[in-house]
């Protein structure tokens, strides 16, 4: 491995360092694609737990990703702690790459009705998945000045949705056209696609092991014994409220991530109730992938001239009108509109929040609060999905949209509250 180039977090950027910080993107989102969104869970519903009633396959795959979404949330601080301690973001990133690629592959071998294997191994390498995108994250300053940031975080969510997006579309052509590429069945090209995630996760991911610099570790941190980490990720938990802008921001990151992870998690069940058909979710999730490359790019030119409060806060108007829209859907070119418009606004409004949080946080603990910005990304996905369940319950899925407007509007004032120049300035200091 070549030696590490130096950091540029406080000169220009190297450009053969952002491209492979971007990449990881693109290795890693094919787990978010594949994986947790389009072809695992109805596999596991018709494969791996068709002996029992579709209901009790629902709660069982719901318990399983809410416990790794919870350990992952968990460790995240903790581990985020002990790569600052260390000086070794990259090496823990590489382990949680291993153990996250080597358990998606292993998902293609687990046999048929083996759901306990399945659910298993899924939730191994979600919460590598997960925390490897902490180390991820923290790496942001290490390869972008400071006045680049928002552009670099924007392309990386760029170089993501091309990736994910174009081995999705690879496995579903396997899945939906077995015998044209030489596989038996549905079943054989779904195993397939397992194994091709863990392989693109793991050979997409070394261009960030040998371009990306490794931050140097911090003199003060000397001690790296796991009572002082854990000691250290407490006082940090206690200490956010005297950081406002950096508390402040994650209050109003939680809130609009809640209506945004309600959108995406709810958005094909909501077309389903309406009448959508699969092929129309299929090619609308597709469709998303494509357009919100070039999208995500386009916020992260405009938080130049309109700063990057404003440019979020634009999106997340972009996600209120998205939300009185879904009110009045009822016919497949009306889901395809809503995805298009949610493409246009979902990377750009993740890329800047990436990137500002990066700004707000001191160097010396970049990892270990982007392990707070996970867990607050993590149970972001709670509040909303519960909300528009109760509401769908005894109304209709209709008036469950509009329980998403508050998250947009109050997410968005509490952000523009925010003074990001105040921040940033205590943030170096």
């Amino acid at each position: 491995m070549p030696p590490a180039v130096p950091s540029v977090s406080r000169g220009e950027p190297d450009a053969a360092a952002v491209r492979a910080w971007c990449f990881y993107d693109w290795a890693n989102s094919a787990f978010a694609t594949t994986i947790t969104a389009a072809v695992l869970p109805p596999f596991f519903a018709a494969v791996a737990a068709r002996a029992m009633p579709p209901h009790v396959a629902t709660a069982r795959w719901a318990y399983a990703s809410a416990a790794a979404m919870l350990a992952s949330a968990l460790l995240a601080p903790v581990l985020g702690a002990v790569a600052d301690r260390l000086g070794r973001r990259k090496r823990l990133l590489s382990g949680c790459v291993l153990v996250g690629s080597i358990a998606t592959l292993a998902m293609a071998f687990v046999p048929g009705r083996e759901w306990i294997g399945l659910l298993a191994v899924f939730g191994v390498a979600f919460i590598a998945f997960a925390t490897g995108n902490v180390l991820y994250d923290s790496l942001l300053p290490a390869v972008a000045a400071p006045s680049e940031m928002h552009r670099v975080s924007a392309r990386g969510f760029a170089y993501g949705y091309v990736g994910g997006g174009l081995l999705l579309a690879v496995n579903l052509l396997w899945i939906l056209f077995p015998r044209r590429f030489g596989l038996a069945d549905a079943e054989a090209a779904t195993r397939l696609s397992f194994a091709s995630v863990g392989v693109w996760w793991l050979a997409f991911s070394l261009p960030l092991f040998r371009r990306v610099p490794e931050p140097p570790r911090e003199a003060s941190a000397a001690r790296t014994g796991m009572a002082d980490v854990l000691r250290g990720v407490l006082a940090t938990t206690r200490g956010l409220p005297r950081s406002p802008e950096l508390f402040r921001f994650l209050l109003a990151f939680w809130i609009y991530s809640d209506g945004i992870g309600t959108v995406i998690k709810m958005a094909t069940v909501y077309g389903s109730e309406v009448g959508i058909g699969r092929n129309d979710l299929i090619g609308a999730l597709l469709m998303v992938q494509i357009v919100a490359a070039p999208a995500s790019i386009a916020f992260g030119r405009l938080a130049r001239p309109l700063g990057p409060q404003r440019a979020v806060a634009l999106g997340l108007a972009g996600y209120a009108a998205i939300t009185l829209f879904g009110f009045y859907l009822s016919k497949p070119i009306h889901f395809w509109i809503l995805a298009g418009l949610v493409a246009i606004v979902q990377g750009g409004t993740q890329a800047l929040s990436r990137s500002m949080f990066a700004s707000l946080a001191p160097r010396r603990q970049v990892s270990e609060l982007f392990g707070f910005y996970s867990v607050s990304e993590k149970l972001a996905g709670v509040v909303g999905p519960v909300l528009f369940g109760l509401v769908a319950q005894w109304s209709a899925g209709r008036y469950a949209v509009l329980t998403l407007l508050p998250f947009f509007i109050v997410g968005a004032w509490l952000l523009l509250s925010v003074d990001l120049e105040r921040g940033v300035r205590r943030a170096q200091e």
